[in-house]
């Protein structure tokens, strides 16, 4: 548990401790002096409970607004900073494009093209603060755009990646509107999954859209029946020796009940599907 959290607990306990023993305290004295009977307790009780409640608002909002007041701070220091930072990659991106028009030797090619490499890694991690900030604080855009035109974009990351898996698409046309940030970082969890546990000889992945419903089919080991219930889970890893924190499966869980897509996993002999049904956010 952080320190800022900590002491919100304990300074919104004591707050209410405090208010608690004064309205018991004026409970007692109030019908006390004025004779304990039917006709007046309820009034008094109900009267000391306003009180109570006007004096928690007016304590607490004196002592919890610093501390709001410091969040907002930081929020803003951070969403500057990365403002800031891409400035400086976008620079080198333009600047490495320039120089892959001119350079012919073999060897700066290459290093330009880790740089190159390297930038557009800065990049994707910009993007991920920047959506986790708007995330944290409820902003996030919504907008129309093209599932087939997303799952390709998706694919085109892992090109390096899928090595002699064969991958067949087949997306009837289809304009979704939700998130686009975390619609595609949910649909690069499932491609990566589906490319991480696929066979190592003769792998496939077959993605498919029609009737609001999209499917992610591949090859490799089934997916044990108990684990279906715990597969989402944070950390949960079915194959502990691949690489990965067991994240990818849970944020694909949470961006699909956000934004109410219901999704469920068909396990079989020779592979697993995820389906998702879109009819929640079709445009």
């Amino acid at each position: 548990m952080n320190y800022k959290k900590r002491n919100f607990l304990i300074t919104n306990s004591i707050i209410v401790l405090f208010v608690l023993l004064l309205s018991l305290l004026l409970n007692f004295y109030l019908n006390s002096f004025i004779g304990f009977n039917q006709e007046t307790f309820m009034f008094i009780t109900l009267t000391v409970l306003f009180f109570g409640l006007g004096l928690y608002l007016l304590l607490s909002k004196s002592i919890f607004e610093p501390l709001f007041k410091s969040d907002e701070n930081l929020q803003k220091t951070v969403k500057e900073t990365l403002h800031e930072l891409n400035i400086p990659v976008s620079t080198i991106n333009l600047n490495t494009q320039m120089l892959e028009k001119k350079i012919t030797d073999e060897k700066a090619l290459k290093r330009l093209s880790r740089i190159k490499k390297a930038s557009n890694e800065l990049l994707r991690l910009y993007e991920d603060m920047e959506y986790q900030i708007k995330k944290e604080i409820d902003k996030v855009d919504v907008s129309v755009f093209n599932l087939k035109n997303v799952t390709f974009n998706s694919l085109d990351k892992f090109e390096d990646l899928k090595k002699d898996i064969k991958i067949e698409v087949n997306i009837e046309d289809c304009q979704l509107k939700t998130d686009l940030n975390g619609f595609s970082k949910m649909l690069d969890n499932l491609i990566s999954n589906a490319l991480k546990y696929n066979l190592e000889e003769n792998g496939l992945i077959k993605i498919t859209y029609n009737n609001n419903i999209l499917s992610i089919y591949n090859t490799g080991k089934e997916i044990d029946t108990k684990n279906l219930f715990i597969i989402f889970d944070k950390f949960f890893q079915e194959d502990s020796s691949k690489n990965g924190f067991g994240l990818g499966l849970s944020m694909v869980k949470e961006f699909c009940d956000k934004n109410k897509i219901a999704i469920k996993i068909e396990p079989s002999a020779k592979g697993n599907k995820f389906i998702l049904n879109f009819k929640n956010i079709i445009n």
